[in-house]
């Protein structure tokens, strides 16, 4: 009994992204659509890639939560600044294009490093050192744009955000992946390889499951623990870049629902909250999870003013179901 308990508790974010997309194939004729589908790839891919990041402060115990202002503020400031750089005729393309992102990157980078520092090393709780983060970037963002939206996007970004590969056609039906999709599993496949097969990945894990224990095994754990939060900044960012290219705008708002659905897509999938449990497939499931769920009820007709509460309703049924399960396994 003990042991079908644990493979069930492993095996419920499928389950409840199964339930889930039958659920909504069953009631809506159009969700099935290969349109619909590939929509739900393009709208959840940002949010994978920032995921990315936030799985990785999960398995050590630990939260981020400015990832939508750094988000935002890696946005305006790719946008601010290829604004400037675009107005002079005498520069190459690559560098108008490439050198916004990177600044915005980097930028990221050592904010990142900074909540890494005040978490690891000063003991500032990670809730309280990211929040004020948030407000930070949030306030840099606000500042740049003056509230006004900057509409001068890299084409290099409104390639990806909005455009699809052809991989094959069969007559009248063509299979498409979008760019931006290309890109996130890019940054799942690479996050999966550092968890699953270096030491970095199994000193994250062993950080997360006891600090104690990993500090007597002789690893680093204040590094280990930096390490997370710089690269969640950074993946923050890229999926912030990634948004200006795909909504074709850069403002200080509009990314309100952002970090409400990166913590909770990661633990949908079965990450724990409280660390050394869990991983990049775990996320990827957990993200597809809640696409399905957001839209599937666009699918669905019911009272527009009722949408967000029922959401929510769904989500946190799924979350405690999960959180649960993931529980009863570790048992």
């Amino acid at each position: 009994m003990n042991t079908f308990m644990r493979r069930l508790g492993a095996l419920s974010p499928v389950i409840t992204f199964l339930a889930m997309f039958l659920f909504f194939a069953l009631i809506s004729d159009t969700f099935l659509s290969s349109e619909n589908l590939l929509n739900i790839l393009r709208q959840n891919s940002a949010l994978a890639v920032m995921a990315v990041g936030m799985t990785l402060v999960l398995l050590i115990g630990e939260i981020d939560l400015s990832v939508e202002g750094m988000a935002i503020l890696a946005g305006v400031t790719t946008a601010a600044l290829y604004q400037v750089l675009s107005a002079n005729a005498g520069l190459p393309a690559v560098v108008v294009q490439g050198v916004p992102i990177l600044a915005a990157l980097v930028v990221a980078l050592l904010f990142g490093l900074v909540t890494g520092s005040g978490t690891a090393r000063l003991g500032v709780p990670s809730f309280m050192m990211t929040l004020s983060m948030l407000l930070i970037t949030k306030g840099i963002a606000l500042r740049i744009t003056r509230g006004s939206p900057i509409f001068d996007i890299p084409p290099v970004l409104s390639f990806i955000g909005n455009k699809s590969w052809r991989v094959v056609t069969f007559g009248n039906t063509a299979i498409e992946i979008p760019y931006i999709t290309m890109v996130a599993a890019v940054f799942l496949v690479m996050a999966f390889i550092v968890l699953r097969f270096t030491r970095f990945g199994r000193h994250i894990y062993a950080a997360g499951g006891s600090r104690v224990a990993a500090e007597l095994s002789g690893i680093n754990v204040k590094w280990v623990t930096t390490i997370p939060f710089c690269v969640c900044s950074v993946t923050a960012a890229f999926a912030g870049i990634l948004l200006i290219g795909r909504l074709g705008s850069a403002q200080s708002g509009g990314l309100d629902n952002m970090l409400i659905q990166c913590v909770s897509a990661v633990v949908l999938g079965g990450t724990s909250l409280f660390g050394g449990k869990g991983g990049i497939a775990n996320t990827v499931i957990g993200v597809l999870t809640l696409g399905v769920l957001y839209n599937g009820l666009n699918h669905v007709q019911i009272d527009i003013y009722l949408k967000d509460a029922i959401s929510g309703t769904i989500l946190m049924a799924a979350l405690v179901l999960n959180v649960t399960m993931s529980r009863i396994r570790g048992n």
